[in-house]
């Protein structure tokens, strides 16, 4: 998989063996991190549970902040796939759908990342503010680019792009971000194979139905 962001770890990682020691290093700091956050988390413990010394973690990740920045990128990086992945030529009754399915199954799949992601969010974005305004900005500018064409070509009804694109991403990650206040409510979550099929069926349906024209009849 190619990163949409250069990951903040040293060219060591460009190896075989050094990407596959940054991702057990991503891997355990997106644990500890989405559990006890930034301030919660030493790297001496990222080291323990990723299997290696303190030194050879601070070989490819200099501090904490790094470490931490680099874990939310990966993060962005992943959700941003599938947007980036939506095509003008596409049938967009079928890409939106595969969109909103694919958001949903990555909620089911990284809650802790979703989670943690939303906790920078919620602080104001410290580590990711220059990522947001440039990689997200011009991703999303030329995903609402691609749902305007579909409009152009009456495919879809004159609706705001850019809020399109919110509502999407508020409906989906909220089973992750919200995980317990579900739970309480259902008395289960997306882990329950039949309450996410039931999830994936009814999001995709009400965002289609509220966006797909209607073929007179």
């Amino acid at each position: 998989m190619t990163s949409i962001l250069r990951l903040r770890a040293r060219p060591r990682a460009k190896t075989r063996g050094g990407e596959a020691n940054v991702a057990r290093i991503l891997d355990a700091a997106l644990t500890l991190f989405a559990r006890y956050g930034l301030r919660g988390v030493t790297v001496d413990e990222v080291a323990e549970i990723a299997g290696m010394s303190k030194p050879n973690l601070l070989y490819y990740f200099r501090t904490k902040d790094a470490l931490y920045t680099a874990v939310l990128e990966r993060m962005l990086t992943l959700w941003l796939e599938p947007l980036i992945a939506l095509d003008k030529d596409a049938n967009p009754s079928d890409a939106l759908r595969t969109y909103i399915e694919s958001k949903l199954q990555f909620s089911r799949s990284n809650p802790e990342g979703s989670r943690l992601f939303a906790m920078e969010m919620l602080q104001g974005a410290p580590h990711l503010k220059k990522v947001l305004r440039t990689t997200l900005a011009s991703t999303v500018a030329a995903t609402s680019a691609t749902i305007e064409a579909w409009i152009a070509r009456g495919k879809l009804r004159p609706i705001a792009p850019l809020h399109l694109i919110f509502a999407m991403w508020a409906a989906t990650q909220h089973y992750a971000d919200f995980a317990p206040q579900i739970e309480a409510i259902c008395g289960r979550g997306i882990q329950d194979d039949d309450f996410f099929e039931e999830a994936r069926r009814e999001i995709s349906d009400l965002f289609l139905s509220g966006v797909m024209i209607r073929p007179e009849r």
